[in-house]
């Protein structure tokens, strides 16, 4: 059920350039409807995709500095230890009583062959999973194909996560209650999810609009999976961030960032809403919810962008038959 939190609130939702700005958080967490609640997170293990840089970063910063022991699951393994250095130094710094406590798990979320050894990993590192958070993206400039024969950036937005949540499951479910969350974009509510050729191998191939159609999926796919877990203890959501000022950003969108860098919200106001879902009691009471700014937020816009229940049963049909993992398509 939509929480949606109020007339203001939704406006700014609605008009798109104030709400996904940095006003529309400020305008936001003013507003009585806030949920403020962040409780501390000692005890609990997060592990978050894309954390070297940007809202991934700036995620794993904010729950380490609640307590949470945070896994770095990164493609880049001198890149995550570096940033593994400089949060435990931002923990310290907050509070010199207190250490950070990291880790870093090679992950390239765009092999398949990447993430089934990062879960075998895991499996022996980690007593206990409380969250997973995928945020690894990719919007490559023209369509590249991975060693394993998938398009780029479907293996890094789609395949790759779908696979990651699959083989964590049973853990997921044994260590209840527990959560997944995944980084979508408001970019999606301008395309409909497409069954039919979700790696671009039929049609002209425009960054933006595959970056786009991947997010989509991701929000189709996690509903199923909220569909899937539901009765398990195990909570699905996916989220914006807004417009956030990130190196991604700047490198896939220049035009956009220049045009925009002055109302851009930083990284951390981009991840404030990753960091609640994975915090607060009140993101466990639901699951298979779409977020921003800490409030449900609806999925289409328009009609023009919802799809049928065999497009939805083939995006999954497709993931479950690539990843190769036999996961049913839920009910």
């Amino acid at each position: 059920m939509l929480r949606l939190a109020g007339p203001i609130d939704t406006l700014l939702d609605r008009t798109i350039a104030p709400g996904y700005t940095r006003l529309g958080l400020a305008v936001r967490r003013r507003l009585p409807t806030w949920p403020s609640e962040l409780p501390r997170m000692e005890g609990r293990t997060v592990l978050i995709t894309g954390p070297t840089s940007g809202i991934g970063e700036a995620a794993a910063l904010d729950l380490a500095l609640l307590g949470a022991r945070v896994v770095l699951l990164a493609r880049n393994v001198d890149k995550a230890a570096a940033t593994r250095e400089r949060i435990a130094a931002a923990v310290h710094a907050a509070d010199a009583s207190r250490t950070a406590d990291l880790a870093v798990v090679r992950c390239d979320v765009s092999s398949l062959r990447s993430v089934r050894e990062a879960v075998a990993t895991l499996e022996e590192r980690e007593p206990h999973i409380d969250v997973l958070i995928h945020n690894a993206g990719a919007m490559p400039a023209e369509r590249t194909v991975t060693d394993e024969g998938f398009e780029l950036a479907f293996a890094t937005n789609v395949l790759g996560p779908f696979l990651l949540t699959a083989l964590l499951e049973p853990r997921l479910k044994a260590d209840a209650p527990t959560r997944v969350i995944t980084v979508s974009s408001g970019g999606m509510y301008g395309q409909k999810l497409d069954a039919e050729d979700p790696q671009h191998a039929h049609r002209k191939y425009s960054p933006a609009a595959v970056y786009a159609r991947n997010k989509r999926a991701q929000v189709v796919l996690n509903e199923q999976w909220a569909q899937r877990l539901a009765g398990t203890g195990v909570v699905v959501h996916t989220m914006h961030p807004g417009w956030a000022d990130t190196p991604g950003v700047e490198e896939s969108l220049p035009g956009f960032h220049r045009v925009t860098k002055r109302v851009l919200r930083s990284s951390a106001e981009g991840a404030d809403t990753i960091v609640w879902l994975a915090a607060a009691d009140g993101a466990l009471r639901d699951s298979g919810g779409f977020w921003h700014d800490r409030s449900e937020r609806p999925t289409h816009y328009g009609p023009w962008t919802h799809e049928t229940p065999d497009a939805r049963r083939r995006i999954w049909e497709t993931c479950a038959e690539l990843a190769g993992v036999e996961v049913a398509v839920p009910a």
